[in-house]
């Protein structure tokens, strides 16, 4: 990257580093990290990405730089933006001597970034002034910007206690939780007890497949349930469970009987067996497993054993078994109920009168 045109060579570089990079980068989970097939599964991804990117046609050329020698920096964290923009001066240093300067001062907003002292020299001369900048959302501004879609996700970190040792491997229990009800809690009590270890949090969809996304409003109502609880929630903009896979990859999602019904259903997959086969197949790959829980379904409780699963996902599928866990009350009779009661509290209201 230091010599001048290799822009015209170097396409991209991807440090697939951590545990959930690398899933993310193979689609799967891989059995072995440092090995000869692993290194060449990834010089093939590699090639094949190179081919999308590369251009065909004319030998490249490396022309002098006519305009200023500019580089720009930008980190994001949930709640802000910082913005670096420097001009060099031209003909003061080589391309080598740039990069240099380059690297030196994105470490430096790194460390003012994350509140961390440093020392370190840029290397900049007086002239030549960083210019900088921070811009703070709200709370309000994320969520927004999470229901268009330019955030995948926002955490909630409500949770203090100190959980598995698989701490990378999230127990995710989905739902709209209007409202959040003792059930749900003691639903994903018991899938850690099941797993046996791994980060337990709770996940609600600001944007559903079959209906208008939540609102700003009705997302922090929801969010201030676990808030009063303690217990960690994210709110994702990813309604279907092949995305949530992507975006969890290693995780183990906590859904009810009729969720488990749903998923191996072809009818939900264009009424193709294939097309779900090949889905949910993904999913597998990233390493994610479905923690079933029965479920009362049109008045008969229904398990994970009631249900046909296609033998080439069923490792995906775990049963919680019934007597560890059974609790026939939803969040939507919990609603009717509570309607029930304040409508009967208005009829006592107006007899009063």
């Amino acid at each position: 990257m230091s010599v001048p045109g290799a822009s015209n060579t170097l396409l991209e570089a991807v440090v697939p580093y951590s545990r959930i990079s690398m899933v993310q980068l193979l689609g799967r989970v891989p059995s072995q990290h440092c090995s000869q097939s692993m290194a060449n599964e990834m010089a093939l991804l590699a090639y094949n990405r190179a081919l999308k990117l590369s251009k065909p046609g004319s030998l490249a050329t490396s022309p002098p730089k006519r305009g200023d020698h500019r580089f720009f920096l930008s980190m994001r964290a949930s709640d802000r933006i910082w913005e670096t923009g420097v001009t060099l001066t031209k003909n003061l240093r080589s391309r080598e001597e740039e990069d240099k300067v380059a690297s030196r001062v994105l470490i430096q907003a790194m460390a003012k970034a994350c509140q961390v002292s440093e020392t370190l020299d840029s290397g900049l001369t007086k002239s030549e002034v960083a210019d900088e900048s921070e811009t703070q959302f709200s709370e309000e501004q994320e969520l927004e910007q999470l229901i268009n879609g330019q955030l995948s996700c926002k955490i909630y970190p409500f949770s203090r206690e100190a959980y598995g040792s698989d701490k990378d491997r999230k127990i995710i229990l989905p739902g709209s939780f209007n409202p959040l009800h003792d059930g749900h809690l003691k639903l994903l009590e018991v899938a850690m007890s099941v797993c046996g270890g791994g980060y337990p949090c709770f996940e609600i969809s600001a944007v559903n497949a079959d209906k208008p996304p939540l609102s700003v409003a009705q997302i922090k109502d929801r969010v201030k349930q676990f808030e009063a609880v303690g217990k960690t929630v994210i709110v994702s903009n990813q309604p279907y469970f092949y995305k949530k896979a992507e975006l969890f990859p290693g995780s183990s999602f906590v859904i009810g009987a009729d969720t488990a019904a749903r998923l191996v259903n072809p009818k939900y997959y264009e009424g193709s067996n294939k097309r779900m086969l090949e889905i949910l197949g993904d999913c597998k790959r990233t390493g994610c497993t479905f923690l079933v829980g029965g479920r009362n379904v049109d008045g008969v409780f229904k398990v994970l054993e009631d249900i046909d699963i296609p033998e080439e996902i069923s490792e995906m599928f775990i049963s919680i078994p019934e007597e560890k866990f059974r609790m026939d009350i939803s969040s939507t009779e919990l609603r009717k109920n509570q309607g029930g009661v304040d409508k009967r509290k208005r009829e006592i209201t107006e007899e009063e009168e």
